[in-house]
């Protein structure tokens, strides 16, 4: 990131830490401001960009581009956490720049540290405005191919996002760690891997969390109706939740599978 950009992404964000309070979401925005006033200093590699997600809410976006083909991973985080998170998401920003793939890693509805995924469940109406928001940016900066990799809480919003028009512009989709959320929102879930019409990856640790365990064969079961004909399920022998000390499997799974797809 230039001087001049990292300078001006600066002065956003911290103009939004006061104005986000009032914009059209029901997630933490004072939160959303605090974890971008850390990440965007931090930044290694990729640049800020902030994206609106439709309904007058603006949010922090990493958007790393690469020299290889215009291909673009949206890369979307769990619960509560931020788009640069060491676990699961950096590593996969890491991986495809590495490997040549651009990627735009997203800010999605968070609250207070201390919420429930119970409390999370009026935010998933909020996801698809995001997600959608950075399809268009990709597709603006002439992405031909766009895949998406989800994480944990942040596979079912994705899964909730592909139920909209916006899964039309989706190339493939990996799911990581996606765990039984219960109620019309896992139903939904369901129904909606059975409908896709994309490939699809589900991949998760060998000790990961109980409900993601618990949920496989039901997954399955909704991912083999997949209407591309395409999907695939692979247990990472010894990961957890997070794929600590397990992170070369991880990227090597996702790499593989964007070859194929």
């Amino acid at each position: 990131m230039t001087n001049k950009v990292f300078t001006a992404a600066i002065a956003i964000l911290l103009s939004l830490s006061t104005t986000w309070v009032y914009a059209a979401t029901l997630s933490d925005t004072a939160k959303e401001a605090r974890w971008a006033e850390q990440v965007v200093p931090s930044l290694l590699d990729g640049d800020a960009v902030m994206l609106d997600d439709g309904q007058g809410h603006e949010f922090l976006g990493i958007y790393t581009p690469a020299d290889g083909e215009k291909r673009a991973v949206i890369l979307v985080h769990g619960i509560g956490v931020h788009p640069n998170w060491p676990d699961v998401i950096y590593p996969l920003r890491e991986a495809l720049l590495e490997n040549d793939i651009s990627s735009l890693s997203i800010q999605m509805p968070i609250l207070e540290n201390e919420a429930t995924e119970a409390e999370y469940l009026p935010l998933y109406d909020e996801a698809p405005g995001r997600i959608q928001a950075a399809v268009d940016f990709l597709k603006d900066a002439g992405y031909e191919k766009i895949d998406i990799a989800a994480h944990s809480m942040g596979s079912r919003m994705t899964v909730y996002f592909l139920s909209s028009e916006g899964a039309r512009e989706v190339n493939s989709v990996v799911l990581i760690g996606m765990g039984e959320s219960g109620g019309d929102v896992w139903t939904k879930v369901l129904d909606t891997l059975a409908d896709l019409r994309m490939p699809v990856l589900d991949l998760y640790g060998e000790k990961d969390l109980e409900n993601v365990l618990t949920s496989a064969q039901q997954r399955a079961e909704s991912g083999s109706k997949n209407k591309s004909g395409i999907f695939r399920q692979i247990e990472v022998e010894g990961a957890n939740h997070f794929f600590q000390g397990h992170e070369d499997e991880l990227k090597s799974a996702v790499m593989d599978w964007l070859q194929s797809s």
